[in-house]
């Protein structure tokens, strides 16, 4: 049974997400608190196995209570907050900090549309109970080193035209140490992180601030360059299609794969395609198995394939589905993957 403690200032969420849980399977509700300060205490008496948080809280915020908890008592944590461009920043923040996932309200003064989140709210917190909590923990604690300077690809002489990755739990820390590793004149990098619109818009702004590569939320018709990131839109699939010898991004609307919008899968077909035998496909953490199956046709197309290793994932669902299906021809801990992809790209 999972203990789960629930920490929000709005009693109306605290009782709808308390009747969400008590209603599934494998879930206990063991408290409930109005603020850090009890939630403090009760964390110090009923142990729970995961704690679900808002931000925007009275005493304290929700970002430095997930500081002190991360510091002082390292758990999975679920971010409970607005679903808004404002409120994206901040949860990026807290995930950077240690948090496994985030569930978006879909407004601050109406607590019951929870409730058409239910399945997304039971399965996040079912995945957080399972998390790597060492990984978070590493996460947490570990200081933010400036970039360091890496050697160029020089890829212009390989045949590596493309990196293609997919991730999704956990992944957007992920991507970030992986992408601060990589050098300015890589080829071009395609991303597929499962999250929601504005968050995606976030992300990209946020990455774009502290890469030597250029960052941007793909747009449909943009020309695929090195030394460029694109991460799919929160609510588009992306793929890569080729046109008079270049490479441009398609983002469209459709319907969910492997019930994402974005779907890894989407991008990784689109790849075996159009140019396999260029592509370094990655998968990072990430919950569920999309793109697995997909990761496993690029190989047999030719793509050169690394897979994150289980101790460095939060969440070794979509790189471990890979492993199994037989889609990986390295796993590498999350921190040797740039470095390879470097050499590897030099070598060819």
């Amino acid at each position: 049974m999972i203990k789960v403690l629930i920490v929000d200032d709005s009693i109306l969420v605290r009782k709808v997400l308390s009747e969400i849980f008590e209603e599934a399977k494998g879930i206990s509700v063991v408290g409930t608190a109005a603020d850090p300060f009890i939630a403090r205490e009760k964390i110090k008496e009923l142990n729970p196995d995961v704690l679900t948080l808002d931000i925007e809280m009275p005493k304290m915020d929700g970002i430095t209570f997930l500081k002190n908890i991360m510091r002082l008592r390292p758990m999975p944590v679920v971010m409970i907050s607005t679903l808004t461009q404002k409120g994206a920043p901040k949860t990026l923040e807290a995930l950077e900090l240690g948090a496994v996932d985030y569930v978006g309200k879909p407004s601050a003064d109406s607590p019951e549309m929870l409730r058409r989140y239910t399945a997304e709210i039971i399965a996040k917190v079912k995945m957080a109970s399972v998390a790597n909590v060492s990984r978070l923990e590493l996460q947490a604690t570990r200081p933010r080193l400036p970039m360091r300077k890496v050697e160029k690809v020089g890829h212009h002489s390989s045949h590596i035209k493309l990196i293609a990755a997919g991730a999704s739990t956990g992944g957007t820390e992920a991507l970030r140490e992986w992408l601060t590793m990589m050098p300015g004149d890589s080829p071009p990098i395609l991303i597929t992180q499962h999250i929601p619109p504005v968050f995606s818009t976030s992300f990209a702004k946020r990455l774009d601030k502290i890469l030597p590569l250029t960052v941007h939320e793909a747009e449909q018709g943009d020309k695929i360059m090195a030394g460029h990131v694109y991460i799919a839109p929160g609510d588009r699939h992306m793929e890569i299609v080729q046109k008079g010898g270049h490479f441009y991004c398609r983002v469209y609307d459709g319907p969910r794969v492997n019930l994402h919008k974005p779907s890894v899968e989407v991008l990784f077909d689109s790849v075996v395609q159009t140019c396999a035998k260029h592509t370094i496909g990655i998968m990072l953490t990430g919950m569920g198995a999309d793109g697995a199956n997909a990761m496993l046709r690029m190989r047999q197309a030719g793509a050169h394939n690394v897979v994150q290793d289980r101790d460095s994932s939060v969440v070794w669902g979509m790189p471990g589905a890979a492993v199994e299906v037989g889609a990986a021809d390295k796993v590498l801990p999350l921190g040797k993957i740039a470095d390879y992809i470097v050499h590897y790209v030099k070598r060819k």
